[in-house]
């Protein structure tokens, strides 16, 4: 597996080793002793979910406080323009962003830890998306920061305006929300 870093040194692409001839293709798509060698992360995912988006949809930038969630996510088919924010406020890159692009051509997986948030948009109609994470979901820690945070600035590779949730028009702007310590 091949390690690719981005903007921010936790936020890690992993690009599995295709094996692929005239009858398809097969990789290994998650493998724990793997995942700890080259992360250096010893995590257990204990929860995994799908979701699929039309295009232009943003969906985040999603976290949760209390139960903290480590994700492993990748596209099944289609693209996305996926982006981890560090919401931890002691950290040196609190509020910095990575920003990159997930396909299911490529099969890459993005390893987003806990005490980052997660956006993504779809770039193309019906984008597929598969996610592991290292804790349940809850909605009573789930929050949410605003797409568009002028503080954040990050820069979607769309210029009109998404689909959003209802949740997400109305999420708070990082200076308001509440981040981990």
């Amino acid at each position: 597996m091949k390690v690719i870093p981005t903007q921010l040194r936790e936020v890690l692409l992993l690009e599995p080793k295709i094996h692929e001839d005239a009858r398809g293709l097969t990789y290994e798509s998650y493998n724990q002793r793997v995942f700890r060698e080259v992360t250096g992360v010893d995590i257990k995912f204990v929860q995994e979910n799908r979701s699929r988006s039309a295009k232009h949809t943003i969906r985040g930038l999603h976290y949760q406080l209390g139960h903290a969630q480590g994700k492993l996510i990748g596209v099944l088919s289609g693209e996305l323009f996926d982006v981890a924010i560090d919401f931890r406020k002691s950290s040196p890159t609190f509020g910095k962003w990575a920003g990159f692009h997930l396909s299911g051509r490529e099969h890459r997986y993005a390893w987003i830890p806990a005490g980052f948030g997660h956006g993504f948009l779809a770039l193309s109609e019906g984008v597929e998306v598969i996610y592991k994470l290292t804790d349940f979901w809850d909605p009573a820690h789930e929050r949410v920061v605003r797409w568009d945070d002028p503080d954040i600035a990050i820069r979607w590779p769309f210029p009109g305006k998404p689909l959003l949730s209802k949740r997400d028009a109305a999420a708070p702007l990082l200076k308001d929300a509440e981040v981990f310590p």
